[in-house]
């Protein structure tokens, strides 16, 4: 069974969202570099992918989202929240890297959706946010209505 089919019967609150800092406009961002990654202010202005990504996982009820400078950081994120799926937005060789890390951890293995960068080089790169969006809600909309309290009509 591949990665984006296990994807769809992870519930939210087991998977993770894994973002790379170069996503953040380079000049003028008020984000803070942590040992959690970039941390963005609640009330950012700035329009940025980051900022709607993270909303959208937490409105979902991810597990985290994590904004990592390199692939050391992301994995140590997966080693401490132990999430059963992540979803990785980054280049194609951050990508390649990660997924081959994440493949030698013990334990069961996790189901890993990358979507690379539509363009890379390090410094104010692109996202499909489209493509990341339908990514992250992939499997949860039955589960989103019924925690709702929707019946299968109103869905």
């Amino acid at each position: 069974m591949d990665d984006l089919n296990r994807w769809q019967r992870i519930p939210a609150q087991e998977r993770i969202l894994l973002l790379p800092h170069c996503l953040r406009p380079s000049s003028g961002c008020p984000g803070q570099m942590t040992r959690m990654g970039l941390i963005c202010p609640t009330a950012c202005a700035l329009p940025c992918p980051i900022g709607q990504l993270r909303q959208e996982a937490e409105r979902l009820g991810y597990k985290g989202t994590y904004v990592a400078p390199g692939g050391a950081l992301a994995l140590r994120l997966v080693r401490e929240t132990k999430p059963q799926g992540i979803l990785a937005i980054a280049c194609l060789k951050e990508l390649r890297e990660g997924q081959h890390a994440v493949e030698q951890l013990e334990g069961k293995p996790l189901a890993v959706v990358t979507l690379p960068l539509s363009r890379d080089g390090c410094v104010d790169t692109e996202v499909d946010v489209q493509k990341a969006l339908e990514l992250l809600r992939l499997g949860l909309c039955a589960e989103l209505a019924s925690a709702k309290g929707l019946a299968p009509a109103e869905r």
